[in-house]
């Protein structure tokens, strides 16, 4: 065994040498530079940027199950990609810096990952203030992660009590000034339903499998039952409560 090592050893270095030689580029690389997205952007381009525009999207997703028919990173591609499209109409900065959140009440499907609020909003809180030092004052945190809201919201009050910008979570901001029809359900779809679902179709649809989407039969136990009905007509307590008790009884859909 031992003899035959430098030999295996050659060969494999062989083969890398012969694969490098061959590949030019990598060839599952098919991403084209996009406007005014941090992690595409040189240092010059970041600085130019700011002699325009001093504003900046932090969006702020999580790595968690979205049933069987659209990827774990749904929330984290939903929230890059609609910043992406956001910077291509106006001058502002897309900063993303994490893809998981918090999402403990996931943890029963692999793949899932779930970190700490306090893990999260230092994380938020730091680059914040990197930002800061460069230049950038109007911070908006574009939450595709409902867990994340709270988080958020207390980042937000940090940046705008601590430092010299001003910062507010895009959710929250914009919601009060939309017509109330849209900002609540005439039904009740649920994490990784029709709307998530629709979403991701249209932002990364190559990446959702339709084939294994299905309708379900929601059931509850009696005390969410008594719930719903709040929930369904948009009060945000009963919202809270259900989907923290909810997390309790979470199957695989």
């Amino acid at each position: 065994m031992l003899a035959t090592m430098p030999i295996q050893s050659a060969t494999l270095l062989a083969v890398l040498l012969c694969v490098t030689l061959q590949a030019q580029t990598n060839p599952l690389w098919h991403e084209e530079k996009v406007k005014n997205y941090l992690p595409h952007m040189t240092w010059p381009e970041v600085q130019a940027l700011l002699t325009r525009s001093d504003m900046v999207i932090i969006p702020v997703p999580s790595i968690e199950q979205h049933g069987p028919q659209t990827p774990i990173g749904t929330d984290f591609l939903s929230g890059v990609e609609r910043a992406k499209l956001i910077a291509q109409k106006t001058d502002v900065l897309v900063a993303p810096v994490l893809m998981a959140g918090i999402s403990p009440y996931h943890m029963e499907f692999p793949g899932t990952i779930a970190l700490t609020h306090d893990t999260v909003q230092r994380v938020y809180f730091e680059t914040a203030q990197s930002l800061i030092q460069h230049g950038f004052r109007r911070i908006l945190f574009l939450n595709s992660h409902q867990g994340n809201q709270y988080m958020t919201a207390y980042v937000a009050d940090r940046i705008n009590q601590e430092t010299p910008a001003i910062a507010v979570e895009l959710t929250n901001a914009v919601a009060p000034l939309l017509p109330r029809e849209t900002t609540r359900s005439t039904q009740f779809d649920r994490h990784a339903g029709v709307g998530e679902t629709s979403g991701a179709l249209y932002l990364f649809p190559n990446l959702v499998d339709l084939s294994k989407a299905s309708k379900n039969d929601l059931t509850l136990p009696d005390h969410l039952n008594k719930a719903l009905p709040q929930v369904i007509s948009g009060d945000r307590v009963a919202t809270q409560v259900f989907l923290g008790r909810s997390a309790e009884t979470e199957t695989d859909r």
